[in-house]
């Protein structure tokens, strides 16, 4: 997770040098390896090294090739040989000892700007074409990698940090009314592309940016694809194609002598977990494989813990305990150290960066088992329909029949679906009598869901339509950012192997039933490889809720005196925000605390800042 900055002055003024090192210095908490920056003429790059890849020990950035291109990198390429070899068909001497960002180079080299449909991995990076007078910038399929940028004039500022964006002179502080609106609805930002400020954007994951002193044209480069179509005679090629790209998937991300996993006690973490120490034994490589797992131990019952244990005790793997009970809410708000740069509606986010501080001390690189309960989210009806439009009969009777004979009763859902036809269920829209009429304009509410959900069912897989939707939600691009040193401000990258390219492929390809009901493919999977408890264990919810349980305790009373940050009236009217002293329903005490995040937020924003100028003066 290295930190990346860059200025383009269209106009062909100079860059600013000392300006960009500022800049630059800001970012030393995300690479505290190393520290460069490149300079000619009207553009500038800036980076700071974080190094957690074997081949990365001796790589400097920003980096350049043939004298022509370029590069400020943060990127973890996949598939390595498989590109090395299209390289050399493509007449480019790239070698397997060559660091990422150098392979990114060749692969522009060779392909231009075609060359994000080679790449697979994290990554998010800008590539200056001296020849074309072209910045080429891109993110990667997920946004795991974030990439943010603002156009001020004639002046093109980029990073993966969004507080360094802002803090160029150029970049104002205006907020950007709809994106607080969408977090007071929503909890999050619903618009990939925009940012809580007026004028920084977001590139959305899976697009590409490139820009002149012409103009500028963002490009999307990759959707899910709707129409894979892998189909088996033994249920066992199934098993073992799945075995050996999840291999592949986690081998890539073990380029590094020590790796830390979140470790659940879950089905998805677990197998990865398992995995990777089926590689280590494999490998004559020395590799250090530790487990992380955050539990509740008295605020509310959690069982994770101990089925974290026995995980690692099978699997032969140290494990820290990290209790989170004694997290306040809004603790520690006000600490520049622990400051979000966008609003965020978790009133626990100080345990988040304890979280980090403790891994940060042992590894730079840690495993997440997110991603797969989206790509098996189960649906029969779908996968019938296709059978039947295919006349596939016999596929048709065996895979319904079977599904029956396995299938709970399905009275518990009914209500639910009916609530959502008619518009009362939890897909509806709802605006709390809270939110400035100001902000919520009917019209313009109504205009904008209505075009997310016509995005939303613009291209539908025939089989699987909620695992491929999924995949483009926007809640993604929240998760990756919440763990980005960005935020959490220690150098450690989260590496998600179930949000592989071949991983995602392929369960977008095969046949949901059996595959998908109940995780059937990775129980398989992972069969002799895990304790039988935790391969028959069923997902479970926390058994209490963490907000709840902190709401009910006396000390917790001063949250409904709080002090409102005058700037909080375009936004709330605070005199209709509920009292959450009391509040029985969890779902209304998540919805009604957002206002407060909200102000916290603006206090703190507000209260804030950086002299940048003078840094750059005294640089």
């Amino acid at each position: 997770m290295s930190g990346i900055v860059g200025i383009f002055n269209r106009d062909g003024a100079p860059v600013d040098r000392g300006l960009l090192q500022a800049l630059a210095r800001f970012l030393d908490y995300r690479g505290p390896d190393a520290r460069e920056v490149w300079v000619q003429d009207a553009v500038g790059f800036g980076h700071t090294m974080l190094r957690t890849t074997r081949e990365s020990l001796n790589e400097r950035q920003p980096t350049g090739l043939d004298g022509r291109f370029w590069i400020t990198a943060d990127a973890r390429v996949d598939c390595r040989a498989e590109l090395l070899a299209e390289l050399e068909c493509a007449g480019q001497k790239a070698s397997r000892t060559m660091s990422d960002p150098v392979l990114i180079l060749h692969a522009y080299a060779a392909w231009n700007e075609e060359c994000v449909q080679r790449l697979r991995g994290d990554f998010s990076f800008a590539i200056w074409d001296i020849r074309n007078q072209r910045l080429f910038c891109a993110r990667d399929h997920f946004g795991i990698k974030p990439f943010y940028y603002a156009e001020i004039g004639e002046t093109f500022i980029f990073s993966n940090t969004l507080n360094c964006v802002r803090l160029h002179p150029s970049v104002p502080d205006e907020l950007n009314d709809a994106a607080i609106l969408d977090f007071l609805l929503a909890g999050l930002n619903c618009d990939n592309a925009t940012t809580t400020f007026r004028d920084v954007r977001r590139l959305a994951p899976a697009h590409s940016l490139a820009i002149s002193a012409e103009g500028s044209c963002v490009k999307r480069y990759w959707e899910p694809p709707i129409d894979g179509r892998i189909r088996y005679r033994r249920d066992e090629e199934y098993v073992e194609h799945f075995r050996a790209l999840l291999k592949e998937a986690v081998a890539d991300r073990m380029r590094t002598d020590r790796v830390g996993i979140f470790l659940s006690g879950g089905l998805d973490s677990s197998s990865i977990a398992a995995t990777a120490r089926e590689l280590m034994d494999a490998s004559s490589e020395q590799a250090d494989l530790r487990a992380y797992t955050s539990v509740y131990e008295s605020l509310i019952p959690d069982s994770e813990g101990s089925f974290a244990k026995k995980v690692a005790e099978h699997l032969r793997i140290p494990i820290r305990v990290l209790a989170l009970d004694d997290v306040k809410p809004f603790e520690r708000w006000d600490d520049a150290k622990i400051a979000w740069p966008e609003p965020i509606e978790d009133p626990f986010f100080a345990d988040l960066f304890d979280v980090f501080q403790i891994i940060g001390g042992d590894c730079r690189a840690v495993f997440n088992g997110e991603g797969n309960d989206a790509l098996m989210s189960f649906q029969m009806v779908p996968y019938a329909r296709d059978l039947l439009r295919r006349r596939e009969w016999r596929q048709l009777v065996n895979r319904t029949t079977g599904f029956l004979r396995v299938r709970h009763l399905p009275w518990r859902g009914v209500l639910t679906r009916g609530q959502k036809v008619f518009g009362k269920g939890p897909l509806a829209p709802v605006l709390p009598t809270w939110v400035s009429p100001r902000l919520a304009k009917p019209r313009q509410m109504r205009e904008r869901w209505a075009e997310a959900k016509r995005l939303a069912d613009g291209r539908r897989h025939p089989v699987v339509p909620r695992a491929h939707a999924s995949l483009q939600l926007p809640q993604w691009t929240h998760l990756f950012e919440t763990n980005d040193p960005g935020v959490t401000r220690f150098p450690v990258e989260v590496r998600y192997p179930f949000l592989d390219l071949r991983i995602v492929d392929y369960l977008l390809a095969i046949p949901p039933f059996p595959w998908f009901y109940e995780k059937e493919l990775l129980r398989r999977a992972m069969a002799g490889r895990l304790p039988g408890e935790i391969l028959c264990r069923a997902k479970t919810p926390l058994a209490g809720d963490p907000l709840m349980a902190q709401l009910r305790r006396p000390e917790t009373a001063w949250i409904d005196q709080v002090e409102w940050n005058e700037e909080i009236d375009r936004y709330v009217g605070r005199s209709e925000v509920p009292k959450l002293a009391g509040e029985e329903s969890p779902a209304k005490a998540r919805t009604h605390i957002r206002p407060l995040c909200l102000n916290f937020w603006l206090q703190f924003a507000r209260r804030v800042g950086y002299n940048l100028s003078a840094e750059v003066r005294n640089g």
